[in-house]
């Protein structure tokens, strides 16, 4: 048993979005913050349409697959600020993949695509109380720093930059 669930877990991809993984990128990310915060429009409106909201306006939304169960166990998205700027943003996990090194893998398979895109700087928000999130975040060569402007989110408490051409 031990050997299947280690095989079943080394088993991830990470894969572009296609419409049958919409769902399942609203309510992993809704998940998180119905358990810690309040739902605002601002998620309304991303998780709801992240074609329109974020593909279409130049960004991606990436999904961890366990191919053994063809079963999104993750997801984020980078979202396009401006020509050298983008955001990682709505990273979530779902609670049977916690502790499995998902949020690594697609944190740095983000950062790379960023990078592969000719960005120059990932920025994310985040909240304090998210201690695993945040260190995840440092882990991929984040660095806190004062917002640039406020955010569209009431639960924002910590802004974060990368370098990617450092």
């Amino acid at each position: 048993f031990r050997e299947q669930q280690d095989k079943e877990a080394e088993a991830v991809e990470i894969r572009p979005f296609k419409p049958a993984y919409a769902e399942a990128f609203r309510t992993l990310n809704m998940s998180w913050i119905e358990h810690y915060f309040k739902v605002e429009e601002a998620d309304r409106q991303v998780l709801g349409d992240p074609a329109g909201r974020i593909i279409n306006l130049g960004g991606e939304v990436l999904f961890a697959v366990s191919t053994g169960r063809e079963q999104v166990i993750g997801t984020c998205a980078l979202i396009r600020l401006e020509n050298e700027k983008a955001e990682l943003a709505k990273m979530a996990v779902s609670e049977e993949a916690k502790g499995k090194q998902v949020g690594l893998l697609l944190g740095e398979f983000a950062v790379e695509r960023a990078r592969a895109r000719g960005f120059q700087t990932l920025v994310l928000e985040s909240n304090r109380k998210l201690t695993p999130a945040i260190s995840l975040y440092k882990k991929l060569g984040f660095i806190e720093k004062p917002f640039p402007h406020p955010s569209e989110y009431s639960r924002a408490d910590i802004y974060m930059e990368l370098s990617l051409f450092p």
